[in-house]
């Protein structure tokens, strides 16, 4: 297997107002009104972008990501390995890196992390995201990352010649790892920075 993927083609984009404010105000706590020359500035960064838009985005646009993939029949005699070692430092990497959270069901998290019905309602009525909101995502991303650290680990070669003993110890650890590929599966598209 070869895989080589580009960096992704980058708009232009015109930040005159946006970093104005951000070091004015900090990347939080914009006011909700403008003073004149702040609305001036807006007004200056709209038109820089829609010309962008207009002129240079156009041609970056039609530019794609250069994505070259070659795969090998044996690629696919066990694709579960042949993915595992991939994916692995992707996902460290996404949890490391990323900049944000998508929304987890209550029922993938342990109940330490939900939030109670009255914090439900609280923070739905502010418009906020509750205390655990990133806690769970990360809980989450934990657990994918585990499911492959013990798909590339050596004891998973031999789990399945443990002693009788050893049997439900066993059962727990592939119910976790299982989850982990579940968890995998179900927040693919939320793998995002």
């Amino acid at each position: 297997m070869k895989v080589v993927i580009g960096k992704p083609p980058s708009r232009l984009s015109c930040r005159i107002f946006s970093d104005y404010m951000n070091r004015k105000y900090g990347y939080v706590g914009w006011p909700l009104t403008y003073t004149r020359s702040e609305r001036a500035l807006e007004k200056i960064e709209d038109f820089a972008q829609w010309i962008l838009d207009h002129t240079v985005n156009i041609i970056v646009d039609k530019d794609k990501q250069k994505v070259n993939i070659s795969i090998d029949p044996w690629d696919t005699w066990s694709m579960d390995d042949t993915l595992a070692p991939i994916i692995l430092p992707m996902l460290k990497q996404l949890k490391e890196t990323k900049h944000g959270s998508p929304f987890v069901d209550q029922e993938d998290v342990p109940k330490d992390l939900r939030p109670s019905e009255a914090e439900i309602e609280y923070y739905k009525e502010i418009g906020e995201t509750d205390m655990h909101f990133h806690a769970r995502w990360d809980w989450v991303m934990n657990e994918m990352i585990y499911a492959f650290e013990y798909k590339l680990s050596e004891e998973a070669l031999y789990m399945r010649f443990k002693i009788p003993e050893e049997i439900d110890k066993l059962k727990v650890e592939q119910e976790r790892i299982s989850n982990g590929f579940r968890l995998f599966g179900k927040y693919y598209e939320a793998l995002w920075d």
